[in-house]
């Protein structure tokens, strides 16, 4: 069989391709990946290193959410309409809206990873006020949702997201994102320090939470502060910097799962969540969750995680105290997470539930893993 993945290299989504390419791959899969937004680091394609049959193209189109886009838009559709015609692809799975609204005969599976009105609606209480960008931006996405055979989204409340700001579905599934438990290590003696992940920019993540209190624990907040789009370029979010609070910045793969492998405690404060990979490795380090209460964490993590009342940062600073005195009770959450994650959350897992899902897809006679 062999697959045409679209992804982007500038969040999640390229950490989310690299465990689904991987995985297909050492299945047997034939796989042609694109790649949009910006061109990634050698750093960054490390991965793909010594994997059969993948072909990858990286390219720098803009994003389908990124200001001024539309030329990138039919730009890049041209450029995958030529992939497609060249490399013959059996199936394609894109992390994009816009490319499945693409006129060919080849199913066409759509992954909802995000998107912009439910954001909205989500970090400001409204959804967005009507301008021709956001209308051009809808279309773009109720077009593509409409196109695909099947929209797959990480979590049941994405679903519902897409399909209260877009309009129905022809067919939706949800199909929870994985990694590899084996690129984390559980197993280190814990440190009393604090690890959350999150853009400084993006108010979704909402690491800004973290400094509406001191704290006597050493907190430390990993992410990227330069936006991706240049439109943007010049913002940066400056939360003032709470007492105990050390903003460190970007941090490699490698540099990340260290830190997380010495954390006792991982902060998940993201108020719009689709999905969150930061948190499923930081259980996957066995480092006790404490999250915020929005449905998304409260349909992955159960009772696993500590919750703190949403979006408060006082609360949030409570949790972290409490877990810290009382070592059982971290070590208990610690724990769940770590079996919750190993369960459901594993790469191994998701890349099964596509090959099934390929399966219903593809014609018949064509060899699926």
């Amino acid at each position: 069989m062999h697959v045409l993945v679209t992804a982007d290299t500038v969040g999640g989504v390229w950490t989310y391709t690299q465990e689904l390419v991987t995985g297909l791959s050492q299945r047997g899969v034939r796989i042609t990946l694109v790649s949009f937004g910006e061109i990634p680091t050698p750093e960054q394609c490390t991965w793909l290193d010594g994997l059969r049959d993948v072909d990858y193209r990286a390219t720098g189109f803009r994003l389908e959410w990124m200001q001024d886009c539309e030329d990138d838009l039919r730009m890049s559709a041209t450029y995958l309409q030529q992939v497609i015609a060249e490399a013959r692809p059996d199936l394609l799975h894109l992390s994009q809206y816009c490319y499945g609204s693409l006129e060919c005969r080849i199913p066409k599976v759509v992954v909802g990873h995000s998107d912009v009105i439910s954001w909205w609606a989500t970090v400001h209480g409204e959804r967005p006020a009507e301008s021709g960008w956001i209308a051009s931006y809808r279309k773009t996405v109720t077009t593509g949702l409409a196109g695909a055979d099947v929209v797959v989204t990480p979590s049941r409340w994405m679903l519902t997201q897409l399909q209260e700001h877009y309009g129905s579905l022809r067919q939706g599934t949800v199909i929870y994102n994985g990694r590899n438990p084996g690129l984390f290590n559980p197993h280190v003696s814990k440190e009393d320090l604090v690890i959350s992940v999150g853009r400084a920019w993006d108010k979704a993540k909402n690491v800004a939470l973290l400094t509406q209190a001191p704290h006597t624990t050493p907190v430390w907040v990993a992410g990227e502060e330069r936006h991706p789009d240049p439109a943007f370029r010049d913002f940066r979010e400056h939360p003032d910097r709470g007492q105990g609070v050390r903003f460190i910045g970007r941090q490699s793969e490698g540099q990340l799962r260290q830190l997380l492998s010495r954390a006792s405690m991982y902060a998940a404060t993201s108020q719009y969540e689709p999905f969150g990979l930061a948190p499923v490795e930081a259980a996957l380090s066995r480092c006790a969750v404490i999250a915020n209460d929005i449905p998304t964490f409260r349909e992955l993590w159960g009772e696993t995680a500590c919750y703190f009342r949403q979006n408060d940062g006082e609360d949030l600073a409570r949790k972290i105290r409490e877990l810290r005195a009382d070592t059982e009770l971290r070590q208990t959450y610690a724990n769940l997470a770590y079996r919750r994650a190993q369960q459901r959350f594993t790469a191994e897992r998701m890349v099964k539930e596509y090959l099934d899902l390929y399966r219903n897809m593809v014609p018949a006679g064509v060899a699926v893993a």
